[in-house]
């Protein structure tokens, strides 16, 4: 059976960058399945773009993109669920990437880079040099805490199945926390796997760098705080070393297994 893929886009006030992003879906040389745009605002703009493209569209009253990008996934009908911002730029091969990756039954969730696409005036210059230093401390430092690749909420892809596991221990309110790192920590607290990917990658706006590079991680570790201790580096660590032999154990029983069939 085909995989199936739902796109879920949340927004807030980005009725231009909304259309440009739709735009990007529809010229995927793998077609979403669906395409789910949360309005945060409410804005009547967004609704008529969002509709006018076919997508299904959802109200999210509660503010923040917790809430929005929670409500998108609720709905969504798709084996895998993939996520962008109304801002992001999608190359074409995407969703093909994706559905790629998530061939690997062992995978839970694919996530990768973004790459700034409007960087300061007076640094366009040294743009890839930025993504990189903006991107690499991102992944390594959250690498350390969560024991596991995080999953960046521009750019990300998962199964619906490990979200029907989470969904209900989420935070779904609030504007202080990533969304992104909260959805990571619940999906490596029940041993699923994420995989960082550099070929999945996407154009995202230099916004981070303009509102303030300092508030986004205090934000990323106020999500990671949220919970605190039993989801200490340490523990995660200790859990994922353990969680990991005993995978190897098992794959040394059923070859042992298969051997002996095959004798």
């Amino acid at each position: 059976m085909a995989t199936r893929i739902s796109v879920v886009v949340p927004v807030k006030d980005h009725a231009v960058e909304l259309r440009r992003v739709l735009a990007d879906l529809a010229a995927q040389t793998r077609p979403a399945d669906q395409i789910v745009v949360v309005d945060n605002g409410p804005d009547d703009e967004v609704v008529a773009i969002a509709r006018a493209a076919g997508a299904t569209v959802v109200r999210e009253a509660e503010p923040g993109v917790a809430a929005a990008a929670a409500a998108g996934y609720d709905v969504a009908t798709g084996d895998v669920i993939a996520r962008c911002d109304a801002d992001s730029r999608l190359p074409r091969g995407w969703l093909a990437a994706i559905e790629e990756a998530m061939l690997d039954p062992r995978i839970a969730a694919v996530t990768g880079p973004g790459h700034f696409y409007d960087p300061p005036a007076g640094l366009a210059r040294w743009r890839s040099t930025l993504s990189a230093l903006y991107m690499g401390l991102y992944r390594w430092s959250m690498t350390g805490a969560l024991a596991h690749p995080p999953l960046f909420g521009s750019n990300c892809a998962f199964r619906r199945t490990a979200w029907l596991l989470v969904r209900d221990e989420v935070h779904r309110t609030g504007t202080h926390i990533h969304d992104d790192i909260d959805l990571s920590v619940h999906l490596g607290a029940h041993a699923l796997t994420v995989r960082w990917i550099p070929a999945i990658a996407v154009g995202i706006a230099s916004a981070p760098l303009r509102r303030g590079a300092v508030l986004r991680t205090t934000r990323g570790w106020a999500a990671l705080a949220l919970h605190w201790p039993a989801e200490q580096p340490t523990l995660r660590w200790r859990r994922r070393i353990r969680w990991a032999g005993s995978q190897r154990v098992r794959i040394r029983a059923a070859r042992s297994v298969q051997d002996r069939r095959v004798g």
